[in-house]
């Protein structure tokens, strides 16, 4: 279908075509983002539509649209649906949809659909960056040579777009540490959650049920059970408040792949009466009241860019500790907004000792936390639609630099598949062939799974070289 382009108008109602690799029912907190800008775009500054790759079963009823595209599951791989940005019926049907603007969330399929739908309509793409990519390919790509061609090809992707967003400084320096080198602007996430406490009635039965105390501090960490979430730090940490004679509860809400070693490792340091781990938790009312029925959130990650769970805690009047210099830290106060302490299990455990265990200072905590680094999402869009605003003035002016930069790296990156997976082959083949026992034979196992969905994406790739070449 052949879609006439019109003059670009920049005062023309905001349409934007929100973007990203991940959507519920799959919950991380760019999702989140995500659900969030649309909502509050669609309801109060024009029109927003998400775009977003295939999950077997999802349902979307939302009050703003969402168009979704075929993907791949790659699940074993990145633990996630990779989506096919080059589907035709796809690209033709978001070329109908009237939009000036094009945000994109997630660096991989997501941009490079941006890009392609950036050469249909002439209009610009503004991309965020939320998470420390660096981590997740080192995570999920095999081989050192191939996590350094991922990095390059991310840094040329997003290199390609017309403006970036970081999240925050730390986010910043960590894109820069991918190749990055463009210019960026510094925009907070926020959080959904109102100023204010849960009802006393709800705290009540929360209390009842996981039997939390008033006798004590309460501490609580939010989110994925993930080891890089600096869990094992926080674990010792706890260990030595014990061993100090601090008394003190510990409530672990949410889940994770690493869920079961990490309860494993809390019982093997003899923690398992302090602890409390409750699962995941969907319900936001529910999640809000566990913030209010705590003292002290602890978030010992380096890993998360925003930390969007520090000022969730704060919008509930808690305060949390973190590590000094991590990006979950910026703007925190050290004693007055938060409590900060150099990553290791020593400085955490001094630093909460320090501070005491006195109810009535960890509240000042919480409330100054409240009142000082708490934002909510609308405030946070607002902020946003005001840059789009500027955005789509500098690009119809011609300022804005018009970006089209090959990706050459994507080929070469397709043809260092074969040569990376060579070693990964080998082992699968030397194990299949001496295999001596159980474990050798998972492994094996492991690596062709891997294997074949590297295959995948891989014809993916070399598919989409031709196409997108020059956009």
């Amino acid at each position: 279908m052949e879609i006439k382009k019109e003059a670009y108008d920049p005062s023309s109602q905001l349409n934007v075509c929100l973007l990203n690799d991940s959507f519920p029912p799959v919950i991380d907190g760019v999702a989140n983002a995500v659900v969030n800008y649309a909502g509050i775009i669609n309801s109060e500054f024009g029109e927003a539509t998400v775009v977003t790759p295939d999950v077997p079963g999802a349902r979307d009823y939302y009050s703003f649209s969402v168009v979704r595209y075929p993907s791949l599951d790659t699940e074993k791989l990145a633990g996630y649906r990779a989506g096919f940005p080059f589907d035709p019926a796809t690209i033709n049907l978001l070329k109908t949809k009237g939009f000036n603007v094009i945000h994109t969330h997630c660096p991989v399929a997501s941009t490079m659909l941006a890009r392609v739908l950036r050469d249909e309509l002439d209009i610009p793409v503004i991309f965020t960056y939320h998470t420390k990519f660096d981590v997740d390919i080192a995570n999920t790509v095999p081989t050192k040579p191939l996590q350094e061609a991922a990095k390059g090809l991310l840094a040329e992707n997003i290199s390609a777009c017309d403006e970036v967003w970081v999240v925050s400084e730390g986010a910043g320096e960590n894109l820069r540490s991918l190749g990055y080198k463009g210019d960026y602007i510094v925009m907070p996430n926020g959080v959904d959650l109102p100023r204010g406490k849960a009802p006393e009635s709800a705290i009540r039965e929360l209390a009842e049920k996981y039997a939390v105390p008033s006798d004590c501090p309460v501490f609580l960490f939010v989110g994925r059970i993930m080891w890089y979430k600096g869990l094992k730090l926080m674990l010792d940490s706890l260990l030595k408040l014990k061993e100090a004679g601090y008394s003190y509860r510990m409530y672990f809400v949410g889940d994770g792949m690493d869920r079961a070693e990490v309860e494993n490792y809390a019982e093997s340091l003899g923690l398992n009466d302090e602890c409390m781990f409750t699962g995941a938790v969907s319900d936001r009312e529910v999640l809000k009241t566990w913030y209010s029925s705590a003292d002290l959130l602890l978030f010992c990650s380096t890993f998360d860019t925003n930390g969007l769970v520090i000022r969730e805690a704060a919008a509930c009047s808690l305060g949390s500790l973190l590590i000094k210099g991590s990006c979950a830290a910026e703007g925190i106060t050290d004693g007055k907004t938060g409590i900060l302490a150099e990553e290791n299990a020593d400085s955490v455990s001094k630093a909460i000792l320090a501070f005491g265990s006195d109810k009535a200072a960890f509240k000042r905590l919480g409330e100054a936390a409240c009142n000082e680094i708490y934002i909510s999402w609308e405030d946070s869009v607002a902020n946003a639609v005001r840059r789009y605003s500027e955005v789509r003035e500098l690009w119809a002016s011609g300022e804005l630099q018009k970006r089209r930069n090959p990706l050459e790296r994507l080929r070469k990156f397709a043809e260092e598949w074969d040569e990376s997976f060579e070693a990964v082959q080998k082992r699968q083949r030397e194990a299949i062939e001496n295999a001596e026992s159980k474990a050798l034979a998972a492994l094996a196992q492991a690596d062709r799974n891997r294997i074949e969905a590297l295959e995948r994406i891989k014809e993916q790739i070399k598919r989409a070289g031709e196409q997108m070449l020059w956009r």
